[in-house]
């Protein structure tokens, strides 16, 4: 998935690039479209995981967000924003030492189905409950 991603950025760098730069018929730039906000909440165990799958509707930034963790905010948790490939959440960015507050951010080219997934790296001892929050096109 990765090297496809990277592949169509190249091709579209090769397509910009072959592009001319004739002023008078460029087309003004087109605002974002609307953003979304969608709001996940669940609990993981001790060696636990969650991912949670979002559709994107567009080109655009996407923001995640760690928003709560409870019983203790200061707990450090895993934190991911991927691609969903049907059956698992491809990690792009990753924070492994993630508590409440922290967020992610990164682009997305056009429409697909992406994921973010919290997880423990080996520092839970006891469930937590968590929400996250994902701005995205």
């Amino acid at each position: 998935m990765r090297r496809t991603f990277s592949g169509v950025l190249v091709l579209a760098a090769m397509v910009a690039a072959g592009c001319d730069n004739d002023v008078e018929n460029a087309t003004p730039p087109t605002s974002p479209g609307p953003t979304v906000t969608e709001t996940f909440t669940g609990n993981i165990n001790v060696n636990g995981a969650a991912t949670h799958t979002f559709p994107v509707a567009g080109a655009g930034t996407v923001v995640a967000t760690l928003s709560q963790i409870t019983p203790d905010n200061t707990t450090v948790t895993g934190f991911s924003l991927g691609t969903w490939n049907g059956s698992s959440c491809q990690a792009i960015i990753a924070k492994d030492d993630s508590v409440q507050g922290n967020t992610i951010t990164g682009s997305v080219a056009g429409i697909g189905q992406l994921c973010a997934r919290i997880y423990d790296v080996g520092k839970l001892t006891d469930t937590i409950g968590y929400t996250m929050t994902i701005v995205h096109p």
